[in-house]
């Protein structure tokens, strides 16, 4: 039985792709933008000495450029995770990004297997692209779980702010400060915003929209209805505040709930991936009696077609709306 290498050499490409373009992403914008720093982002660049003024056009140039990507073909598939994850990437430097790393992985299978051209061609361009699909889709996950765990504790500063006599928006300013990231930035826009003369709530809507995020939709229709009708904001917002964190609650236990099915769709889905890749290190000769016969391409072509379908399939059945 001959063991070969190839699939761990494949594996290794993959994750040294990975690392690469996060260790990219750090070296051009610094430690600042990821969000294990425990000083937002905002408050490091005004803190460098950056103008309020400029800090406020970088950072909304940032959290929306990737909503005019949408038009770009291909871009669009990424544009909305990439959106909610704030890269600060622009959409051609992405795009520029994905084909470097393609030929990284190239290269990386050339050196390291004897696979043929256009094997290693598509194997690349599929390491490259996937790569920055997972990579944003992290980012994404990770920032809007940050986000929605913050979301209550700031509106509940909030509804203390406003308690003590200050106005709404000198109670988003204290969250943009006392806050961290992403939640603590997002205020900052908004604070700035309303600064230099936009309304607060239409603000609060364009950051709900930007984020999908139905939480903060609620705070935006709360802030603007006690703008146009009156009313005791603090006791609105403490009465959303409650709303929101029991939503939270209930979000975590189907989540908890709901893991073993999530699993058992995850291992389905990868299986008979997992199985290839046993087989192929078992015996890397147990495809060769059939790799000539002429039906051997389409049903590899139909065999991925099911795999596809498997994933949204199992997607689906595990995705379970509140």
């Amino acid at each position: 039985m001959n063991l070969t290498a190839e699939p761990i050499i494949y594996g290794l490409v993959f994750i040294g792709v990975l690392v690469l373009v996060e260790g990219i992403y750090l070296t051009m914008f610094g430690r600042s933008i990821s969000l294990n720093n425990r000083v937002n982002r905002r408050l490091e660049m005004l803190e460098k000495g950056g103008n309020r003024e400029e800090v406020l056009e970088k950072l909304r140039k940032e959290m929306n450029q990737h909503i005019k990507g949408r038009s770009i073909p291909l871009y669009s598939m990424l544009a909305d995770k990439a959106n909610k994850a704030a890269i600060a990437f622009t959409p051609k430097q992405l795009m520029g990004i994905m084909a470097g790393l393609c030929v990284f992985a190239f290269l990386g299978l050339t050196v390291g297997t004897e696979t043929s051209l256009s094997v290693r061609i598509v194997a690349s361009i599929g390491i490259g692209v996937g790569g920055v699909f997972m990579w944003i889709g992290h980012k994404a996950k990770k920032r809007m779980s940050l986000l929605e765990e913050q979301l209550p504790d700031a509106v509940e500063l909030m509804v203390r702010s406003l308690r003590v006599g200050h106005p709404f928006t000198s109670a988003v300013q204290i969250v943009a400060k006392e806050v961290q990231d992403p939640l603590a930035s997002e205020m900052g826009i908004i604070a700035d915003e309303s600064a230099y003369g936009r309304d607060v709530g239409e603000a609060l809507k364009s950051m709900a929209e930007r984020l999908d995020n139905q939480d903060l939709r609620f705070l935006a229709v709360a802030v603007t209805i006690q703008q146009q009708s009156g009313g005791n904001l603090a006791e609105i917002l403490a009465g959303l505040a409650q709303v929101i964190r029991s939503r939270f609650r209930l979000f975590r236990r189907v989540k908890a709930i709901t893991a073993e099915a999530q699993w058992s769709g995850k291992f389905l889905s990868s299986f008979p991936l997992l199985a290839l890749v046993a087989i192929n290190l078992g015996d890397p000769d147990y495809y060769d009696p059939v790799l000539d016969h002429e039906w051997f391409i389409p049903a590899c072509f139909i065999v991925a077609a099911f795999l596809g379908v498997n994933l949204i399939v199992m997607r689906i059945l595990v995705n379970i709306k509140v």
